[in-house]
């Protein structure tokens, strides 16, 4: 039996994805649906799925990220809003993509292509080096990214420069801000701010945590090859999630 996820931060198209496979390849069992790059990622490792099908653009943890850590140990098919910018690094390299609103057609000719691979056995492809350059290209593209982070604390206002938070962790409705002097709260939840910042300075490193990167000062394996981080600026040790435990890894 063949099987996939899906991965998709948006309930509507992962719903339609859903039923169109059903009608496209009706053999295809789908074991898990995701909402993000970290819950697809656990989920392969679980399930151990022929395919995943990854929306090129998650809060957090992107279907590119993904498809980086598991390093060809499934076929990957990506969905994506974006057209030419990215269509053109997708068609230099071995792997399918799906322009939203998915198109039956288009949906048809990439799982004839799937099954084909699959017949011949053929190994799904390390995508490193292409998700790289594909995510370079889609990061030239983004919008213009958080320069300043404001919360009310009282009567005051506090502003911290984006440069200056060593990292933001989930609080139930709001967010924590912590730079190497002070901290506040902020309304807005960590899945909207991680929109604005530039992830190639933050990493998140866990589903509710996300650190500035040049801020690591190193990271700590235990026995159970679990990750502790520790930053400059702050006694707080954070933990790392079995999901982004990749970003650790020796070279």
């Amino acid at each position: 039996m063949t099987t996939a996820i899906i991965a998709d931060d948006e309930d509507l198209p992962r719903a339609e994805l859903r039923r169109m496979l059903a009608a496209a390849w009706p053999e295809l069992q789908i074991v898990a649906e995701c909402e993000h790059g970290a819950d697809a990622l656990e989920a392969i490792q679980q399930h151990a799925p022929d395919i995943a099908f990854l929306d090129i653009r998650m809060p957090g943890m992107s279907g590119l990220d993904v498809a980086h850590a598991i390093k060809g140990r499934c076929h990957a098919v990506f969905t994506t809003a974006y057209d030419s910018h990215a269509l053109d690094a997708f068609a230099a390299g071995a792997v399918d993509y799906l322009l939203k609103p998915v198109a039956p057609q288009r949906l048809a000719e990439a799982v004839a292509r799937l099954k084909e691979r699959l017949e011949r056995k053929q190994a799904a492809p390390d995508l490193s080096r292409l998700m790289a350059a594909l995510d370079q290209r889609l990061r030239g593209a983004a919008a213009e990214r958080l320069r300043w982070i404001s919360a009310s604390v009282g009567d005051t206002i506090k502003m911290f420069p984006v440069e200056k938070i060593l990292f933001f962790t989930s609080d139930e409705k709001y967010t924590r801000v912590v730079s190497s002097d002070d901290e506040a709260h902020v309304r807005k939840p960590l899945k909207e701010l991680l929109d604005g910042l530039d992830p190639e300075r933050f990493w998140q490193i866990h589903r509710g945590v996300v650190v500035r990167a040049d801020a690591i000062a190193r990271a700590h394996r235990d026995e159970l090859g679990k990750y502790t981080v520790e930053l400059h600026g702050t006694p707080e040790k954070l933990k790392v999630s079995q999901a982004y435990a990749w970003r650790f890894k020796p070279m």
